[in-house]
């Protein structure tokens, strides 16, 4: 008995994955994002003028390199955090 491969020749796996693919892209939207009011309030917060002049204090010191960094302090300040 003989056996034809009568319809293997019109068969192209890889053309109907491509096709597959090309429907999945055409379907899926893009990507989008939402800040709510909340968060843009928050965003447009300029600091208080004391916080201002804190930070500058800051940047002097360090560029004039009299910063000093007090440890004990950081490290009291964690464990109070994690206390919580």
């Amino acid at each position: 008995m003989k056996i034809n491969p009568s319809n293997l020749f019109g068969i192209n796996p890889y053309k109907k994955q491509s096709e597959k693919t090309e429907q999945v892209s055409k379907k899926n939207p893009q990507d989008q994002i939402h800040i709510s009011s909340e968060a843009k309030k928050l965003q447009g917060n300029e600091p208080s003028p004391e916080r201002l002049e804190k930070l500058e204090k800051l940047k002097q010191q360090i560029n004039s390199g009299t910063y000093e960094i007090n440890g004990k302090e950081i490290a009291k300040s964690i464990v109070d955090f994690y206390k919580k």
